[in-house]
C-alpha cells in the first residue's frame, strides 16, 4: 500500500483474499486464549494450527503461511519452540507477527521481547499502548497485561518502533494506530465491550497473522485486519446479549459473518485517518 492509498478502503478485497487463500496460520500463544485464537483464525477463513512444542514448531513453520508469537506465557519449552518457528519462518520469508503480551510489567518479559527483536524479523508487531511504548523505550505503565495511563504521543511512539524494527506496528487502544517508518494511520472502529472480554488482544494478534498469511503487503494486512476486527466488535454489540459472555459469542459470530458484502455497507474511508 502506498502513501496515497493509505486511506483507500481495501477491506473487501482482503476478505476475498482470505477466502481464496485459506492461509495456514501457526500460533504459538498462551493457554488462556489458545482456543479463542484458533477459532478466530478459522472464522477469518484461515486454517489454525497451534504447534508449540520444540521440534514440531520448527517443522510446522515450514508449511505455514504466517506465524504468530504471543509471549503471554513463556515457559522455557515454549520459548525454544518460538525460536525454532521464528528462525524457520525468517529463512523461508514467511511473515511473523509478534504479540509482546505484558512487556513492560516484568524484567523477564522485557528480556524475551528484547531477544526476539534482536534475533528475528517481524512483519507486524502488535501490542496495546503500554506494550508498544515499553518496546520503544518510552515511559509506560503496564499492570499485568493491561495498559494504563495516558499515551498522547502514541503515533510518534509507534512510528519510532516501526523505524527501529523495520516492522509494521499496531498499537491497540480506544482508537488503534497502525504505523511504519513513513507514517501512521489512526483507525476508528471497535466497541467498549471488547475490553470486557479476556483475550481480545490475543485474538487481534491472531487476526493480524491470518491477514498477513493471505496478503503480500504487511501494512495492508495490519490496517485491514485491525479495521475488520473493530467492525466485528461493533456488529457483535448490535446483536442481543446479556453481558460479556454472550457478547464474546456474538463477536465470534460477527467475525464469521463479516463478508465483502457486509463491509460494503460501511463508509470505511471515514474510519481511517492518515497521519504523516
Amino acid at each position: 500500500m502506498t502513501r496515497s492509498d493509505a486511506t483507500r478502503p481495501t477491506l473487501a478485497d482482503s476478505l476475498e483474499a482470505l477466502v481464496e487463500t485459506e492461509p495456514l496460520v501457526q500460533s504459538l500463544t498462551n493457554e488462556v486464549t489458545i482456543n479463542d485464537v484458533a477459532n478466530l483464525t478459522l472464522h477469518w477463513n484461515g486454517l489454525p494450527v497451534m504447534a508449540d512444542s520444540p521440534g514440531d514448531a520448527g517443522e510446522m513453520a515450514e508449511l505455514a503461511s504466517a506465524v504468530l508469537l504471543n509471549i503471554g506465557q513463556i515457559p522455557e519449552s515454549k520459548l525454544e519452540a518460538m525460536r525454532e518457528a521464528a528462525e524457520t519462518a525468517n529463512e523461508r520469508e514467511i511473515p511473523v507477527v509478534l504479540d509482546p503480551v505484558g512487556v513492560g510489567s516484568t524484567p523477564t518479559r522485557e528480556a524475551v521481547a528484547e531477544e526476539f527483536l534482536t534475533e528475528y524479523e517481524f512483519a507486524v508487531i502488535k501490542g496495546n499502548y503500554g506494550e508498544i511504548s515499553a518496546l520503544a523505550g518510552v515511559e509506560a505503565e503496564v499492570r499485568g497485561v493491561e495498559s494504563v495511563g495516558d499515551y498522547d504521543a502514541i503515533e510518534e511512539t509507534a512510528r519510532s518502533l516501526a523505524e527501529s524494527t523495520d516492522a509494521v506496528v499496531v498499537a491497540s487502544g480506544v482508537e488503534d494506530v497502525v504505523a511504519d517508518a513513513d507514517g501512521a494511520t489512526r483507525i476508528a472502529a471497535g466497541h467498549e465491550r471488547l475490553s470486557e472480554v479476556v483475550g481480545t488482544g490475543c485474538m487481534l494478534g491472531g487476526t493480524l497473522a491470518t491477514f498477513c498469511g493471505a496478503l503480500e503487503d504487511a501494512r495492508t494486512a495490519a490496517i485491514d485486519g485491525t479495521l475488520a476486527f473493530g467492525i466485528a466488535g461493533e456488529r457483535a454489540a448490535e446483536l442481543p446479549h446479556e453481558g460479556p459472555a454472550s457478547y464474546r459469542t456474538n463477536f465470534h459470530d460477527a467475525v464469521a459473518g463479516l463478508s465483502p458484502e457486509v463491509v460494503a455497507e460501511y463508509d470505511l474511508g471515514s474510519r481511517l485517518e492518515h497521519l504523516d
